[in-house]
């Protein structure tokens, strides 16, 4: 359930980096992206539920509420064990000021979800700290591999915001009327081409 909630979540980071640096095709639609972005994170966010749920269910390691809900709290792997738990909150706020966007000031919604950069980051050592899976070579590879590609999204989000936007053409300046202003009006020269 961990390895499922951090596919999702990079998949949700990755929609979200590739709707606002424009990379994709102008034929895809950003509703489309917009919708996929958001049921990947509400599902990322799911399977985090189910991932702190197993973990407070395994005989095991004995993880306890305190355990998965405050960072350092646990004995074992304390440090890989806080990654989750800082990512867990991150997602949170994340997820909730997504739902609640329409009702709080869109600046609170824009800085709380560039969290998402850090939430990437977190989840990811998290993962590779963490669990019985994190020395398996091929999720090394697709790990890389996301990681690479969130690195490029990035530094094109990146650009695209430090480079300034183009000042429309200015308007030239209205030509002046070639007609007198008082006096009989000037006769139409029908004579021109048009």
């Amino acid at each position: 359930a961990g390895l499922v909630a951090w596919a999702l979540l990079a998949a949700s980071v990755l929609w979200g980096l590739a709707l606002s640096t424009k990379v994709l095709s102008p034929k895809v639609r950003p509703n489309w992206i917009l919708d996929l972005h958001r049921w990947l994170g509400g599902l990322a966010l799911t399977f985090t539920g189910v991932h702190v749920g197993a973990l407070l269910l395994d005989t095991y390691v004995h993880f306890g509420l305190v355990s998965v809900l405050v960072p350092f709290a646990t004995s074992w792997h304390p440090a890989a064990v806080a990654w989750g738990v800082v990512s867990l909150y991150l997602l949170l706020a994340v997820e909730v000021t997504s739902l609640l966007k329409s009702r709080i000031p869109k600046s609170v919604w824009r800085k709380t979800h560039f969290a998402s950069f850090l939430l990437f980051v977190t989840s990811t050592v998290h993962g590779l700290t963490a669990g019985s899976d994190t020395g398996a070579t091929m999720l090394r590879i697709g790990v890389l591999m996301t990681g690479a590609l969130f690195a490029g999204l990035t530094a094109a989000r990146l650009v695209e915001a430090a480079t300034p936007t183009p000042n429309p053409r200015p308007r030239p300046a209205p030509r002046p009327n070639p007609r007198p202003t008082s006096g009989p009006a000037a006769p139409l020269d029908r004579t021109r081409s048009r």
